[in-house]
């Protein structure tokens, strides 16, 4: 790839990773309610999964994704129904319980593979990844796959470095909201709703 393409493919990731969605609901709601550390591995744990739908992609399964239907439909709905789970246990938690914690080792390893989760269940990630990567490849390219894995590890990469600070400054402003419960409360109650939404729009979603 040339710079000038280089440049225009970070461009394009860079306005694809900042448009609000479930990753970035999931790594808010981590950061306010448990701390930037928290915040931060949650980012992380998103872009681990990124990496994995680089390695899919370039191996081929977004094409299986788009000719397969019922394989599209079972990754979509384990992924709606997961993305629904996390939602709801946001908007379950009782007023009293809405307290930020300290993210321990073990927390911090589960914002990981939840962030992790949540991105790799998601079969319009796996679909995008086929259909955006290739474009920035170019025709005479010797190695394709390689190349397409290669721009996936970058686009996670720029994942992490976008939505790292996003998961670490919303951590900050929980000593801001310690003080004020309700307006935690009502931070959990969206975010959850939010996520929620986003399930049952990717269950009803076609395709496309």
């Amino acid at each position: 790839m040339t710079e000038n393409s280089w440049l225009f493919f970070l461009a394009a990731s860079l306005l694809v990773i900042v448009s609000p969605g479930q990753d970035m609901v999931l790594v808010l709601s981590r950061g306010v309610s448990r701390g930037a550390a928290a915040g931060i591995a949650t980012a992380a744990g998103v872009s681990t999964g990124l990496l994995g739908h680089s390695l899919l992609a370039g191996l081929g399964l977004g094409a299986l994704l788009r000719t397969s239907e019922t394989l599209f439909l079972g990754l979509k709905v384990v992924g709606a129904a997961y993305l629904a789970y996390l939602g709801l246990r946001l908007i379950l938690n009782a007023a009293s319980s809405l307290q930020l914690q300290a993210a321990a080792g073990q927390s911090r390893r589960r914002m990981f593979f939840e962030g992790a989760l949540s991105n790799l269940s998601n079969p319009k990630v796996a679909v995008f990844y086929f259909a955006f990567l290739p474009q920035f490849v170019p025709a005479a390219a010797p190695n394709s796959t390689l190349m397409i894995f290669t721009l996936g590890v970058a686009f996670a990469a720029l994942t992490f470095l976008v939505k790292g600070p996003v998961g670490y400054f919303a951590g900050v402003l929980s000593g801001w909201l310690r003080a004020r419960p309700k307006v935690l409360a009502w931070i959990y109650r969206s975010s959850g709703a939010v996520l929620v939404g986003l399930g049952l729009r990717l269950v009803l979603e076609e395709r496309g």
